[in-house]
Formats: C-alpha cells, sequence, structure tokens
C-alpha cells in the first residue's frame, strides 16, 4: 500500500497523530478513537494492523498490553517527496514572518515611545517639492478671455 492511501484515512492520520504524542497503549488508542469517530473496537484493531504493516507504527508487548509508537521512516519518505511541492507554500509563510516580524518590531517601538495604536506618528515636513501648496487651476492657469 503507497504511503498516500495509508494517510488517506482520516482514522489512521488520527492514530498516527495520538502516537506520535509517545508510546500508547492500542486500549488508550481505541478509546478515543471510538469516541471520535464512532467505530467499533474491531475496525480500531484493524487501522492499528494497516499502520503496522506498512511500517508506520511499531507495536511491542507490555505483559498482555501491546503498546504501539510511531516509526518515522515513511514519514521521512513523504516528507522527501513533500519536497518538490514545498516551493507552493514556503514563500507565503516566509512573507508572513516577515510580516509578524514587522508587526512585533512595531508594537515594540510603539511601547518604547508612549503611543497608543491609535495614534499614529505625524508626519514630518516633507522635502518633496510637490508636496508644497496646491494651486488652483484658475490660479495657476488665468483665463485667456479675461487678459483681453
Amino acid at each position: 500500500m503507497h504511503a498516500f492511501d495509508v494517510l488517506g484515512d482520516p482514522v489512521r492520520r488520527r492514530i498516527l497523530e495520538l502516537l506520535a504524542e509517545g508510546e500508547t497503549s492500542a486500549g488508550d488508542v481505541c478509546v478515543v478513537i471510538q469516541r471520535e469517530f464512532g467505530i467499533s473496537q474491531p475496525a480500531v484493531s484493524q487501522h492499528l494492523k494497516v499502520l503496522r504493516l506498512n511500517g508506520f507504527a511499531t507495536v511491542r508487548p507490555d505483559g498482555t498490553r501491546r503498546l504501539y509508537a510511531v516509526d518515522p521512516r515513511p514519514l521521512r519518505d513523504v516528507d522527501q517527496w513533500l519536497d518538490h511541492f514545498r516551493r507552493f507554500w514556503t514563500p507565503p509563510l516566509h512573507a508572513l514572518a516577515t510580516e509578524l516580524a514587522r508587526g512585533k518590531r512595531e508594537r515594540r517601538l510603539r511601547e518604547q515611545s508612549g503611543t497608543t495604536p491609535d495614534e499614529r506618528p505625524r508626519r514630518s515636513a516633507s522635502t518633496d517639492p510637490h508636496d508644497g501648496p496646491r494651486r488652483s487651476a484658475s490660479t495657476e492657469f488665468p483665463d485667456k478671455r479675461r487678459e483681453r
């Protein structure tokens, strides 16, 4: 079975999430999955078996219990395959990180200057010659008819 066939099932993805928190007994996995998905204990056991047979989970006996854990090897293969596609989401995430940093910096500067978010710093006088007083069209271009 291909990794995405295994991971395509929401129950198996949820089981992996539970196992990622640490080694967990089959009974504890069963309680959570039955509550969240409303499926039987044999169905949960079947999902655990699929994960185990496809290398996503390991199992070790502990007395009468069976303890399951994530096996990261197939997840590394999935991660390696996803490398081809990271370019589609990595730049937007970098841009988001930049914007978050900019917002933190602005907030820190406001706190240091004692201004509130509603108070905007006033713009200083511009050195741009085009930002001077505006003339109306009538003063800039006098009406030729008046000159006659």
